[in-house]
């Protein structure tokens, strides 16, 4: 895989997603990082996950690598390379725990192998983006479908929010949030994403 500098994801970017879990829906984008270690292939091997800290739910994403440096006004089109889809893979019970202290979210989202990546395609436009569908097959059902017209920040919001924030670079990744649908996998679970019909990657989780 290409070397991957930051990892920034993006929480509650879709209504239905963050009333499923019983949360608000945020007033701006709500970000958090997962560490470099985080990213693995989605090639149909097997991943290894945490299967003693309690349920380990997926959430599916549309995420963005970012091509060159961002500047103040420069276009989606523009600063974004490439396009993929991956996992954030989250530690339900322990990311539970952490919010009721107030505690960061790292522990529950950080792990390693805790955001599997796909193929990438190379930028397709935004037209392109805005009529596709992704999801995720669970052993063969469909269990979660997204579409990026139904986020909170759509993608320029998004990339100007964290680039005035702090800061964008080649090599970056953008997890983009998940639809609604999220929900635990145990090991031996096969995991498959699909970009309309066409399968980009998956994994057996181990």
């Amino acid at each position: 895989m290409i070397a991957v500098n930051n990892v920034y994801c993006v929480g509650r970017n879709y209504k239905k997603h963050a009333e499923e879990l019983g949360n608000d829906v945020p007033s701006e984008p709500m970000i958090f990082l997962k560490p470099s270690h985080a990213i693995c292939a989605l090639d149909d091997g097997t991943i290894a996950l945490p299967q003693n800290a309690g349920e380990v739910h997926f959430e599916t994403e549309l995420v963005l690598r970012i091509g060159r440096a961002y500047e103040p006004g420069i276009k989606v089109e523009d600063i974004v390379a490439s396009v993929a889809l991956g996992i954030d893979f989250t530690l339900r019970d322990v990311q539970s725990k952490i919010k009721a202290k107030g505690h960061p979210w790292t522990a529950a989202k950080g792990f390693r192998n805790s955001a599997p990546l796909t193929q990438e395609i190379e930028f397709p436009g935004l037209d392109a983006l805005n009529e596709a569908w992704f999801s995720l097959r669970k052993n063969g059902e469909v269990v979660q479908r997204g579409s990026i017209t139904n986020m909170i920040f759509d993608l320029q919001t998004l990339i100007d929010y964290i680039g005035e924030h702090y800061g964008l670079g080649e090599g970056d990744l953008i997890y983009t949030g998940t639809p609604e649908g999220v929900g635990p996998t145990v090991a031996g679970d096969v995991l498959e994403l699909y970009w309309n019909e066409e399968k980009w990657g998956g994994c057996t989780v181990g």
